[in-house]
C-alpha cells in the first residue's frame, strides 16, 4: 500500500523535525512496507497513514525526553517508538536507546533499519521479564507502547523507576480504569500529557512507584 503524502504532511505539521530527520524517517517507513507482507511488523489497516499513527505517535514521545541520553524500549515490534527516538538521537549526535524484543524475526527487520537509517539502537532477542532488570540505574527513559495493562507495566519497570528512570506510557480511552486498578498495587507519582495525534489518548509520566504494603 502506497503512502499518503497528505498523511506524512498531516504528521510532520502534528510534529516538526529537520530535513535530515524526516529522510531517515522516510528511509523507516519504505522498509517497513518493504518488510511487511513477509513479517507482518504491525497492524497493516495502520499503514494508509503510518506518519501519524506510527511516526508522529513515536516522535511525540520523544519530545517529552529530548535531553535524556539513555533510552529503553520494552516491546518495540516494528520500531515504534523506539526507531523513531533512535533517528531522533543520531541527528543529535549523542544518546543511545535499546529495544527489547522477543520475536526474532521482529528483531532482524530493527537491526536493519538501525543500520540503514544510522539510528543509535542495540536489540535484544529477548522477553521482556527476562532483560528489564539488566537495565536498572543505567537508563534515564523507558518506554512501551501498546504493549500490556498498566498494573503488567509497572511490575516490569519497578526496579528501572526505583532508580531515578522516567517511564513514557502512550495509553488509550481507558487510561483512567487502568489507574484505578493500578493504584489498587501501587502508589504512582505521575502525571499525563494529551496525545497529539488522538484527541482520546493520552501520556502517561511516571517518575516514581512504590508498592503498597497491604497488596
Amino acid at each position: 500500500m502506497a503512502v499518503d503524502k497528505s498523511d506524512r504532511a498531516h504528521a510532520l505539521r502534528l510534529t516538526p523535525v529537520s530535513r535530515e530527520t524526516e529522510e531517515r524517517l522516510a528511509v523507516l517507513v519504505a522498509e517497513l512496507e518493504r518488510w511487511q507482507a513477509a513479517k507482518n511488523l504491525v497492524s497493516s489497516g495502520t499503514l494508509k497513514d503510518v506518519w501519524t499513527r506510527h511516526i508522529a505517535d513515536s516522535l511525540q514521545l520523544f519530545d517529552l525526553a529530548r535531553d535524556s541520553q539513555r533510552w529503553l524500549d520494552l516491546g518495540s515490534g516494528g520500531g515504534f517508538p523506539g526507531l523513531v527516538i533512535g533517528i531522533c538521537l543520531a541527528e543529535r549526535g549523542a544518546g543511545e536507546i535499546h529495544l527489547v524484543e522477543s520475536n526474532s524475526r521482529k528483531c532482524a527487520f530493527l537491526r536493519h533499519a538501525a543500520r540503514l537509517t544510522g539510528a543509535p539502537v542495540r536489540v535484544h532477542n529477548a522477553r521482556i521479564e527476562d532483560a528489564v532488570g539488566d537495565f536498572a540505574g543505567k537508563i534515564d527513559v523507558v518506554c512501551a507502547r501498546a504493549l500490556a495493562p498498566l498494573p503488567l507495566l509497572l511490575d516490569w519497570c519497578k526496579d528501572l523507576l526505583r532508580t531515578g528512570a522516567l517511564g513514557l506510557f502512550p495509553k488509550g480511552q481507558h487510561l483512567d480504569a487502568e489507574l484505578t486498578d493500578a493504584s489498587k498495587y501501587w502508589k504512582i507519582q505521575a502525571s499525563t500529557v494529551s496525545s497529539v495525534t488522538d484527541s482520546a489518548a493520552r501520556i502517561l509520566m511516571v517518575r516514581a512507584v512504590e508498592k503498597r504494603a497491604d497488596s
